[in-house]
């Protein structure tokens, strides 16, 4: 299956095609929300997807995007959602960002029939981005520096409970350093206990990595746009421990973004910039399942795809998308502004 989607994404464009022939492409899904925007996505595969973005809003679909079921947590119409982990289709963590009280984190065991508020934050000087899981009970969330470091916080229990690590293990943060709320993608775990952390706005892009599940971090260059509160890496991809992908650039719709991809083969211990880079800055990425070298990147101006593990990307797509998540069936969703959520289709 991943093969005829790679055919397709490099073949030619499905709107040029007679409909016997069209091949896989992103079909949007009618969600009935033109005012949200969708940062936080989970796919849990090809029927069963969750989005969570502006104005406190969840939404939830289990027959592939033909309809949508709103499980906004009560109460919550204020708050931001920009990140949504997902277990299956009735299990979920969703995390709100904000300075303060802002920053919150919600679970559901009934398909967000109900929903618990496990965390809230009570440290004004933090601001939290985003969260990943390395299995149904592990998991982090981090948030910009608090005293001159990133702030980690921790569940053991699926995001029931949450406790702050110790700081000791994380190197100091550069002069304007902080992640970004903008696809859920700024944390991202490969395996039992291997997490990477994305920032930006720094002199420097970097990416943070830990082999302990969040205790220890060593910090490498990124070679990305940087230097301004806008340039980053803005989401990281790990298709296992050693090869991952960063994109980001430079938000702002008049800049470039010039080199804004990278890849590494040692676990983040060295990045090195793709020889063809998207054409633009994009905010999310992610691995098609069961192969080794293709992977999608996405942003406001489009969607790319590399089949050479991100050495070389083109766009395939010119729609709008913040965030793309893939299913291990294959099950691939993008989701953005203005309601947009889009699924691959055959």
């Amino acid at each position: 299956m991943c093969a005829a989607v790679l055919a397709a994404l490099t073949a030619v464009p499905a709107q040029a095609q007679s409909p016997e022939r069209r091949t896989p492409h992103w079909e949007l899904k009618d969600t009935g929300t033109p005012d949200v925007r969708f940062r936080g996505l989970a796919a849990v595969g090809r029927d069963t997807a969750w989005v969570a973005g502006t104005q406190g809003t969840v939404l939830r679909t289990s027959d592939g995007g033909r309809s949508w079921r709103n499980v906004s947590p009560p109460g919550a119409a204020e708050l931001q959602f920009r990140d949504i982990e997902a277990f299956d289709a009735r299990r979920a963590v969703v995390l709100a960002i904000g300075e303060g009280e802002a920053s919150r984190v919600y679970r559901t065991d009934d398909g967000g029939a109900t929903w618990t508020e496990s965390f809230r934050n009570t440290d004004a000087r933090a601001f939290y981005d985003c969260l990943t899981f390395f299995d149904r009970r592990h998991g982090l969330a981090m948030s910009d520096p608090v005293d001159g470091k990133f702030r980690i916080l921790s569940t053991s229990d699926g995001g029931r409970s949450w406790k702050v690590l110790p700081s000791d293990g994380m190197p100091a943060a550069l002069d304007g350093e902080a992640g970004f709320a903008a696809s859920g993608q700024c944390l991202a775990a490969s395996g039992p206990r291997d997490v990477w952390l994305a920032t930006g706005g720094g002199a420097h892009a970097r990416v943070l990595h830990s082999a302990d599940r969040g205790l220890t971090w060593t910090a490498t260059d990124a070679p990305v746009p940087a230097g301004d509160p806008a340039r980053g890496v803005f989401a990281l991809a790990f298709r296992d421990r050693t090869h991952g992908l960063a994109v980001g650039g430079d938000y702002r719709a008049e800049e470039p973004s010039p080199q804004a991809a990278a890849t590494t083969r040692d676990g983040g211990r060295t990045w090195r910039p793709a020889a063809t880079s998207p054409p633009a800055y994009r905010s999310g990425a992610a691995w098609l399942p069961h192969g080794r070298a293709a992977a999608l990147a996405v942003g406001p101006t489009g969607t790319d795809l590399t089949t050479d593990a991100g050495r070389t990307w083109r766009t395939v797509d010119t729609g709008s998308y913040d965030t793309v998540d893939c299913a291990a069936d294959l099950g691939c969703w993008a989701a953005g502004e203005k309601g947009r959520v889009a699924r691959l289709e055959r």
